[in-house]
């Protein structure tokens, strides 16, 4: 039987709520409504898995160590993973590259930032390659009973569970992984499943665990080329599918059995973005060895709608009221129509873009590597800008939004060189 992502999600949202005494969850069961009334953010890019926020919210728009903190708690190691916020917790991965690559994941108390429990999940022999790369970068998922994460490590990727009070509860691995860049892809939840992808040159695979078990339900084996987005659900073209672009392809899956709902050549080699919908098109951009962006029927029929060149490689797009959203790597926000991808404004902001925008409201919410926090108006007439803060020196995870709180990952840099990596919780 075909389900609806929506009313899944409104489910396994409201049994977050129940198992964890928070806000009742309230969600659409169509795509073209985006507004959401969750106040936790159970997983990479949020309830919707695109970026879009609650817009019964009031989270600050002026921010810093001394302004609307809430609390700040310091994070071991190195991680670009988002924060993962579930009932009364926050779950964050690192990796601490001077203990041997060693890879925890650790869990902070939501209201007053104090550490609840820390669980190295591999002892030794975290991955990564590219200087921007760590060796946690993927972001964790919890559907209210466990929590899920990805690590590369020892020449495999690895998929682990771990109760809400840190015990490791099972681990499988999931394939070969050489690394090329690094990865950074995080776990999907479906139903009763943790799907993951570990493309890489070796091949690699996208496989579904059962997340009570760890068992394989099923894997589908990859090309053998380097890639790096998470898998994302959609509700497109009348049914739930699971999309991954890349490898010179864009491909569907049902979430179910991993069978191939279809396929076609496009996107480009290698990837970092997560693929958006409004219901009838998906849209994909990547960025090496050619820049792309496009827009896919999502019926089966694999209908480029339009495409482009623009180079919109790591951070993720947003949508609202049938426009596009984006900054650019090279510091460039834009706007685009969704449905025909006419360009409607483009104003540089400045430095390089790792972390991806959150939408809130009629508010876009984004922050350049150096730190530089910009929240904008998502409006297609103009760039409006609203604000702008600073927040340390080093940003490449992207900001948490829920409850009318900002949960952000960053770094300072000491004058001596020394890097640390704070957890900061802003509010009014």
């Amino acid at each position: 039987m075909r389900t609806c992502i929506f009313p899944l999600i409104l489910i396994m949202l409201s049994s977050l709520a129940a198992k964890n005494a928070t806000h009742a969850a309230e969600l659409p069961t169509t795509n073209d409504q985006l507004e959401i009334a969750s106040t936790d953010w159970p997983w990479w890019r949020g309830p919707l898995r695109n970026g879009t926020a609650s817009a019964k919210q009031t989270p600050p728009t002026e921010f810093s160590t001394s302004k609307n903190l809430i609390w700040k708690a310091p994070i071991p190691g190195r991680g670009h993973g988002s924060p993962t916020v579930v009932g009364g917790q926050v779950f964050v991965a690192t990796a601490n590259e001077q203990i041997d690559g060693q890879q925890s994941l650790l869990c902070f108390d939501r209201q007053t930032g104090e550490p609840q429990w820390s669980t190295v999940v591999h002892a030794s022999g975290g991955m990564q390659k590219n200087n921007k790369a760590t060796a946690a970068s993927s972001t964790p998922a919890c559907d209210g009973q466990r929590v899920y994460i990805n690590f590369p490590n020892n020449g495999g990727l690895y998929t682990s569970a771990l109760s809400l009070t840190g015990e490791l509860l099972w681990q499988e691995r999931i394939s070969d992984y050489v690394v090329h860049q690094g990865y950074g892809a995080s776990p999907c939840l479906y139903q009763n499943l943790v799907i993951v992808t570990s493309d890489n040159k070796t091949g690699g695979a996208i496989a579904a665990l059962d997340s009570k078990s760890g068992e394989m339900v099923w894997r589908r084996e990859r090309p053998q080329k380097p890639n790096y987005p998470s898998p994302i659900l959609v509700h497109a073209g009348g049914q739930d599918q699971v999309i991954l672009v890349g490898c010179d392809q864009v491909c569907s899956y049902n979430p179910l059995t991993g069978a191939t709902n279809w396929e076609t050549e496009g996107a480009t080699t290698e990837c970092v973005t997560s693929t958006l919908t409004d219901g009838q098109l998906i849209y994909t951009s990547g960025g090496y060895p050619k820049n792309h962006m496009s827009a896919i029927r999502a019926d089966g029929s694999t209908e480029v709608v339009w495409s482009n060149e623009t180079r919109l490689y790591v951070p993720s797009l947003v949508i609202r009221d049938g426009y596009l959203y984006g900054v650019l790597d090279a510091g460039i926000a834009m706007c685009w129509k969704a449905d025909t991808g006419e360009e409607m404004w483009k104003k540089r902001l400045g430095g390089t873009f790792s972390s991806s925008p959150v939408l809130v409201g009629d508010k876009i919410f984004v922050t350049n590597e150096g730190g530089e926090f910009f929240i904008f108006q998502a409006s297609p007439e103009e760039f409006l800008e609203v604000a702008e803060n600073k927040l340390g020196e080093q940003v490449f995870a992207t900001p948490t939004i829920c409850d009318s709180r900002i949960y952000h990952r960053v770094a300072h840099l000491s004058d001596s060189g020394e890097r640390q990596e704070m957890l900061y919780c802003f509010g009014q």
